[in-house]
């Protein structure tokens, strides 16, 4: 059950993390980002990735397996990675239709998923 509690708060981590590293990006035109510029994307993003800490730091300290979790120091990391790459390409599908993922994106994606198998063994 840690591991889905792990995986699940991965997930939700990263889904904040994107949009503070990203969703400026895309959210420029409002108001608030127009009238605040630059300062402002930045205490937006810092807002956006407070909330992504509070989810971070419990899964990993809960996943690992020091800590009696399922996953070693490696595995987390190479797990997030993947997740990162996969709420990116979510996150750039939806907001960001000018961005199309091509076939060698999904190539590097797939390496990425086969990291996280052999990285289990």
């Amino acid at each position: 059950m840690k591991a889905v509690y792990t995986i699940g708060l991965l997930v939700l981590s990263n889904i904040f993390m994107t949009f503070a590293w990203y969703g400026h990006l895309k959210f420029q035109h409002l108001p608030f980002f127009h009238k605040a510029g630059l300062l402002g994307a930045i205490l937006a993003s810092w807002l956006i990735a407070f909330f992504e800490y509070c989810l971070m730091v419990p899964a990993n300290r809960m996943g690992f397996d020091a800590n009696g979790g399922p996953f070693s120091l490696v595995q987390l990391k190479v797990m997030q990675e993947v997740i990162t790459l996969l709420v990116f390409s979510i996150f750039t599908l939806v907001f960001f239709k000018s961005e199309p993922l091509k076939w060698n994106h999904l190539v590097g994606f797939i390496l990425l998923v086969g990291a996280v198998y052999f990285i289990r063994k």
